[in-house]
């Protein structure tokens, strides 16, 4: 299978020689044309300064990239003319409305909204009522879905979106990514950073980026299979108590917050104690997060 991105050796830093701050440290990457990838991480992990690298609005230190076959230092024209890049701010043009904004990105491209309108036809079709409104007159979903159909409607052959889905609620979220869908049976590569760790499992391969560096990269199926070690959730009054006297239980190798339980990582072949006679215990599956958590920890 042909290669859409590939990156060798990619590092960037920012602030001055003396006092570096590293976003990026000697990322290697490919990702397969037609795939839908996930750049998974929390805020600083080094997510946006690769899609600026990669979308030719910020030249990396050390290393190479290239998109669609074109270097995105040296033949940076040609990159842009193939990629559509949703950056995570809406940047759109908040007084023009929904319909001015599509036409807008459209003659920049040399293009016309009919002749690519195949591409967004399903969203488009969700927020045609609101063509005449001003785009900062819009729902964040609604924002959402204007700015998706700006960045498709020249027809680029990768699809770059960083964070997507911040700041929305959790059912646009879902309608994105059922979108997301539709479009990569179309062909078109999406490359799809977030800090969600669930919504991994939408992609068919993720990398974990933490602190600039890349943690793992496989399917989210092989990421969570590779998690082999017991696994508890503990809720019980007290809870901040709960995770000192849980950090500190013998055959216990990890302990964490997670939503309104404590998650704990035991020893293989070990159980976790009985520790409080009023705690709620239950073995449970891990996910993506509790595997971030745990690569973490590793390469601490």
């Amino acid at each position: 299978m042909n290669n859409s991105v590939i990156i060798q050796g990619v590092s960037k830093q920012y602030g001055s020689k003396k006092q570096p701050v590293v976003a990026l440290s000697d990322i290697s990457l490919d990702i397969a044309t037609g795939e839908l990838f996930g750049l998974i991480g929390p805020d600083g992990a080094g997510k946006t300064s690769l899609f600026r690298i990669l979308t030719t609005l910020l030249l990396a230190d050390k290393g190479t990239a290239s998109v669609a076959g074109y270097d995105v230092v040296n033949e940076y024209k040609a990159v842009r003319k193939i990629v559509g890049y949703m950056p995570g701010k809406f940047s759109l043009y908040q007084d023009l409305t929904v319909e001015e904004n599509l036409h807008f990105f459209a003659t920049i491209f040399h293009a016309s909204v009919s002749e690519n309108y195949h591409l967004i036809k399903d969203i488009y079709e969700q927020i045609a009522p609101f063509k005449d409104r001003r785009a900062g007159k819009l729902s964040g979903g609604m924002k959402q879905k204007l700015a998706l159909c700006c960045a498709l409607i020249h027809e680029p052959k990768v699809l770059f979106l960083d964070e997507p889905t911040t700041g929305v609620d959790a059912v646009s979220r879902n309608e994105f990514w059922d979108m997301l869908q539709l479009l990569k049976k179309k062909g078109i590569t999406i490359i799809v950073s977030t800090p969600y760790m669930d919504e991994a499992s939408r992609c068919d391969r993720v990398a974990l980026i933490q602190n600039g560096s890349i943690l793992q990269v496989n399917t989210p199926e092989a990421i969570i299979s590779g998690f082999t070690q017991p696994l508890y959730a503990v809720k019980a009054p007290g809870m901040l108590a709960l995770l000192k006297q849980l950090k500190e239980t013998p055959g216990v190798l990890a302990a964490y917050p997670f939503g309104e339980y404590h998650h704990v990582v035991m020893q293989s072949n070990t159980s976790l104690p009985l520790l409080r006679t009023n705690a709620e215990v239950k073995a449970v599956v891990p996910n993506i997060e509790d595997c971030f958590i745990q690569l973490m920890q590793h390469h601490a």
